[in-house]
């Protein structure tokens, strides 16, 4: 494992001035809302499994984490700073056939 001693950034440091929703991302939350499940999420702090389908080679694998992050905490009520441990995997699917799976366990 490769160390480097510096500060990691945060996204709200890396931009300056205010970040606005735009209609897609509404969109989406208000879409993602809707179709996900009732669940009960276990106690933090937690170990997250994400998986997207992506139509594009393209696509990097993190550009969809956080929108469908901040989806999911407000949905489910939970703050993802008391995420510790997370996985990330894409599969390659056609266009049209795109998806999102996870999973909130809560870490021993």
């Amino acid at each position: 494992m490769v160390y480097v001693d510096i500060k990691p950034l945060s996204v709200n440091e890396a931009w300056q001035g205010k970040r606005f929703k735009t209609p897609k991302y509404k969109k989406y939350e208000r879409d993602l809302l809707f179709l996900l499940p009732k669940i009960t999420i276990p106690p933090p702090p937690y170990r997250v499994t994400y998986e997207f389908g992506l139509s594009s080679k393209l696509a990097d694998w993190d550009n969809p984490v956080k929108p469908a992050q901040d989806v999911l905490q407000k949905k489910y009520g939970f703050n993802d700073r008391d995420i510790i441990e997370g996985h990330v995997f894409t599969k390659l699917t056609k266009k049209g056939q795109e998806y999102f799976k996870f999973l909130i366990e809560t870490v021993c």
